[in-house]
């Protein structure tokens, strides 16, 4: 009996231990499974974040700033760009029914070129320095290439303007080209056979102050031009002054002068006896011939003796050396067909004879008439011719 109460007694005692040790084992692998999950998930994680194909979230940053567009150059400033002169200036042209597209000048220089548009029914009235000068055409403030290229900032813009053939008619303008030759400092002239062609340097000087302070308006040869074909308007207060020959006289005591008055005038040179270049700003240089300046076998100019071959041959030499055509003053004023043939051919516009008159709407370009200055004449007499 008591032997058996104490083998069930060590049997329930072994259950018992049994039980616990399986509790505690149970126990054991729920915790170590639990880490396992933490630990592998751990490292899916680490995996993830280094793997080659992983993607990390954007983070949140700031709105881009807009570059701003570059604001694309005006035609001037592009012509501008296009030169290293700093004293290079564009100029701008404004005004109706006007289409063109601005130049390149140089400040202080003379404008040079200036476009002359034409349209049908109108004629050009000129530029000017502001569009209420351009509608009221203000003669005082006209633009051409008597006038020193003057912008700010490197730019400038001209004004247009137009009026009607009528008008133009009405206006019934008779523009005279002077004629000077030599020039002397002796109040009693030259005694010798060409004394009628010698102005005293005194007369000159108030003649050209009388012109540059009494608003004459100074045409170029190409506006003069323009003016023969009824294409542009010019008032009746204009006048050209010219020289025959670049005597010595001329470049010493007058050319002075008309940069003084800053009056433009032009120079008719003998290219065989002078290639220098202009005396001064204000002094265009146009050709006198080459070499036909000289008697021919019947005792008149050879521009009346030679072939129109032989004339545009000689016309050509002296345009390249002065750079220009545009004009011809004939030799002691002779001319003929053949002699605005050759003048033709050599690409020449117009030829100034010694004839006296004045220049008109429809006048032969061939043949331009002047206003000659002879000796003793004073600037009361000029004004009595030009106005």
């Amino acid at each position: 009996m008591t032997s058996s109460r104490g083998e069930r007694v060590r049997a329930r005692r072994a259950v018992y231990r049994a039980r616990r040790l399986w509790v505690f084992g149970s126990l054991a692998a729920v915790i170590v499974l639990a880490a396992g999950g933490v630990f592998t998930a751990m490292a899916l994680a680490q995996s993830a974040g280094s793997g080659p194909t992983a993607q990390a979230e954007p983070a949140a940053s700031e709105p881009a700033t807009p570059i701003p567009e570059e604001t694309p150059l005006t035609p001037a400033q592009t012509l501008l760009a296009s030169t290293t002169d700093p004293q290079a200036c564009a100029v701008q042209f404004t005004g109706d029914a006007i289409a063109q597209d601005p130049v390149l000048q140089t400040q202080g220089a003379l404008y040079s070129g200036l476009p002359i548009p034409r349209a049908e029914g109108k004629v050009f009235a000129g530029w000017y320095a502001s569009d209420a000068d351009a509608a009221a055409l203000t003669a005082a403030a006209r633009v051409n290439g008597s006038d020193a290229v003057s912008c700010v900032d490197r730019q400038v813009t001209l004004h247009g303007a137009w009026t009607t053939p009528d008008v133009n008619a009405a206006e019934d303008a008779g523009i005279p080209i002077l004629m000077y030759h030599q020039f002397t400092a002796n109040p009693e002239g030259e005694n010798n056979s060409l004394k009628l062609n010698y102005a005293y340097i005194g007369d000159f000087d108030a003649q050209m102050a009388y012109i540059a302070s009494s608003g004459f308006y100074l045409p170029t040869w190409d506006e003069l031009s323009a003016f023969i074909d009824g294409a542009l308007f010019l008032p009746e207060h204009s006048v050209i002054v010219t020289d025959d020959d670049a005597h010595q006289t001329w470049l010493e005591l007058a050319a002075p002068v008309v940069e003084k008055y800053k009056v433009m005038t032009t120079s008719f040179v003998i290219t065989k006896w002078r290639t220098e270049g202009t005396p001064n700003p204000y002094v265009l240089q146009r050709s006198h011939t080459q070499d036909m300046h000289e008697a021919g076998e019947n005792g008149k100019g050879r521009m009346v003796n030679w072939t129109a071959d032989q004339i545009a041959a000689d016309l050509e030499q002296s345009a390249q050396i002065l750079g220009a055509r545009e004009v011809v003053a004939y030799p002691f004023g002779h001319y003929n067909d053949t002699t605005k043939q050759g003048v033709a051919q050599a690409g020449f516009e117009m030829g100034r004879t010694i004839e006296q008159g004045y220049v008109r709407i429809g006048t032969d370009k061939l043949a331009l008439p002047c206003i000659r200055i002879n000796y003793g004449m004073t600037v009361d007499d000029l004004a009595g011719l030009i106005g």
